[in-house]
């Protein structure tokens, strides 16, 4: 494996990093804070947006895309080196359910019209999205959903809830699965359909989180007309057309490039005198601490260099159980972060909005919302289930 990249990844490199350098420096100052800022505050989500325009209008949202959809044709390369400077910089302007999650899906199972209808104003930050995915009764075990759609001519009827719904009440679209087919056992009788989340008959309520930001929401939908012309794929296929990606980059390099800002920042602070002249640095305990951190947050950037080299050799399909395997390291390394860094800030961690608040108070939110990160997107334990039978072949128990 060759870690070195081309001089002209370098300059690339160097042309992300000047633009956020440059941008972020406008951000509010709750930017930053909580990863939940950038949904429950106008102020964070108007600078989210003005920032996806910026990008936008350089192509960088769209860069792995064919051009023919507003994209650049790009390597994964520059797509990893992309995500890397981002997640450093804690940067603003990337819509995480359109871009990285809806738009690959597109790209293979959509129609060419489908395609040119929603691609192009992705690209272009016209038009954010939101993913229809859990239940109350289906969180990890997805495929037991009971959102029901139902054909009536051109349209399809949905009725149904779904919860811990991120962002649902700034989006302007979202994807989802609902059930078809109520014969058919399980994942069989699922579609997968784009909805304009302004259509009659859909409601949506805040779910605050634990320290009360708004990212979560619950959607109730009720007789909600969806054209047929939206599903994604064939009838009873949606299932198939979920787990569909492109050639995209799932190395999990942008968050463990934010760990790293993240322990940049607790050492700098951990430096430089506190607290009647207490310099935390000096007592062996934090500094053994803080070297275990930086040993696993470079121990993550190498397993995401691996990945995506990986996905350069393989395809993606090969590296699937490594990115899994990537979800649970940074995970569970964001925690352990947050803990420790808690810890060692003692009673001064637990402050917030105040000018006794160390790191902007940040540890005071993250320590709380950081328990979710091993359940947002398959948790763990699914995440491990993944690496066992796609990675190791190790046979299912059901």
């Amino acid at each position: 494996m060759d870690f070195s990249f081309t001089p002209e990844e370098e300059a690339l490199r160097r042309e992300f990093d000047d633009f956020f350098k440059v941008e972020m420096v406008n951000a509010p100052p709750q930017w930053g804070t909580s990863m939940e800022a950038i949904f429950g505050l106008d102020e964070c989500w108007e600078f989210h947006k003005r920032t996806a325009k910026k990008l936008a209008a350089k192509g960088w949202l769209s860069r792995p895309w064919p051009r023919e959809y507003g994209g650049q044709d790009a390597s994964l390369v520059e797509q990893f080196i992309f995500n890397d400077v981002m997640g450093y910089h804690r940067g603003a302007g990337v819509d995480h359910w359109g871009l990285a999650l809806l738009a690959p899906t597109l790209l293979v199972s959509a129609s060419d019209e489908q395609k040119r209808e929603h691609l192009p104003p992705i690209a272009r930050a016209e038009v954010f999205w939101t993913q229809l995915w859990s239940e109350p009764g289906a969180g990890s075990d997805l495929a037991s959903l009971t959102t029901r759609a139902v054909r009536d001519g051109d349209d399809y009827v949905v009725n149904g809830q779904k919860i811990w719904t991120s962002g649902a009440h700034r989006a302007d679209w979202g994807f989802m699965l609902a059930r078809t087919n109520p014969e058919e056992r399980r994942s069989r009788g699922l579609s997968f359909f784009l909805l304009d989340m302004k259509t009659p008959g859909i409601t949506i309520n805040p779910v605050l989180s634990l320290e009360g930001s708004h990212l979560f929401n619950e959607v109730f939908l009720d007789d909600v007309r969806v054209p047929a012309r939206n599903m994604v794929g064939e009838e009873n296929q949606g299932w198939i057309a979920s787990q569909m990606t492109s050639n995209f980059e799932r190395s999990m390099i942008q968050l463990f490039s934010f760990l790293q800002r993240e322990l940049e920042e607790l050492i700098e602070f951990c430096r430089e005198p506190v607290w009647g002249g207490t310099v935390l640095a000096e007592d062996p305990l934090v500094r053994h601490r803080l070297a275990q951190l930086a040993i696993d947050i470079g121990a993550g950037r190498a397993f995401s260099y691996q990945i995506v080299w990986t996905q350069m050799k393989g395809g993606l399909i090969v590296a699937a159980p490594l990115a899994a395997a990537a979800k649970v390291l940074v995970t569970e390394l964001a925690q352990r972060l947050m803990y420790t860094g808690n810890q060692i800030l003692g009673l001064y961690g637990q402050v917030k909005e105040s000018r006794w608040a160390p790191l902007k108070g940040s540890y005071e939110k993250e320590y709380q919302l950081c328990p979710g990160l091993n359940m947002a997107g398959g948790t763990s334990e699914v995440m491990r289930n993944l690496v066992c039978s796609l990675g190791l072949g190790l046979p299912r128990s059901w």
